[in-house]
């Protein structure tokens, strides 16, 4: 190897080494110093609560006891949502609710690399029924003071994973809604209706295709269900709905 090889092949090594010392590696969701950039400290990563099986086969709810193949959550029987399937990678607790913050309105993009894994993991069947992933969208005026969409930062990190297209600016929010974190099911729903919207110019890009939303929390599903009637009304054979983390009560 040349001497200019050599060089060039260290670059990005250097790269990293400038960036630590400048800002020294610590865990995204306490602040504790750690190994490398984006890594959680190990109290952080033990207190994960992963979401698995057994779990309702449309929402992705975990179930508190073993249940058949297949079987539906009530709220899923008594209102059934409009994706198709949903999945989580993680519980939303104290410490997820820290990196979600940071990554929402911090601009604290390091960890991005391991959410996409987590979502790979989460999300493996679901990826595998889909041909395009898209990101839940942000109202432009909540856009314009935010800058950013991390919803769109968490679609485009698990497209490099994945391969499959991510398409931003298809689905739009026509319509501003205020903050939902302290509403109920009910006025979830009511606050959703009609607030996403895909112009008919896009409409044949659509046309057909599976389609995998993707967001960073997932609450009652509210959110993802209006997004899904606005993809299936503009021709989408199928929706699934994938997020980082999701409120759980043990059912």
């Amino acid at each position: 190897m040349t001497s200019l090889t050599a060089f060039a092949a260290a670059l990005p090594n250097l790269g990293q080494w400038a960036l630590d010392q400048l800002y020294p590696p610590r865990c995204p969701s306490c602040a504790e110093p750690v190994a490398a950039q984006g890594h959680l400290c190990a109290p952080c990563f033990r207190s994960l609560h992963i979401v698995s099986d057994p779990c309702c086969a449309r929402c992705g709810i975990p179930f508190a006891v073993p249940m058949e193949t297949g079987a539906l959550c009530a709220d899923c029987l008594d209102h059934p949502p409009l994706y198709d399937r949903a999945r989580a990678a993680l519980v939303y607790d104290e410490v997820v609710g820290r990196l979600v913050h940071q990554l929402k309105y911090h601009d604290r993009m390091l960890g991005l690399p391991r959410y996409a894994q987590w979502l790979e993991q989460a999300g493996t069947t679901l990826l595998a029924q889909s041909d395009v992933i898209l990101p839940v969208p942000l109202h432009w005026r909540r856009l314009t003071l935010r800058r950013y969409n991390q919803a769109a930062w968490l679609a485009y990190a698990l497209a490099e994973r994945t391969g499959l297209p991510c398409l931003t600016g298809v689905l739009r929010r026509v319509r501003p809604t205020d903050p939902q974190a302290r509403k109920n099911r009910e006025q979830r729903l009511r606050a959703m209706k009609q607030a996403f919207h895909v112009q008919k110019k896009h409409r044949r890009i659509l046309a057909g295709k599976r389609v995998l939303l993707v967001d960073d929390v997932m609450t009652t599903g509210a959110t993802m269900s209006a997004c899904a009637a606005a993809l299936k009304e503009a021709g989408a054979a199928n929706v699934s709905a994938l997020a980082l983390a999701r409120t759980v009560r043990l059912i």
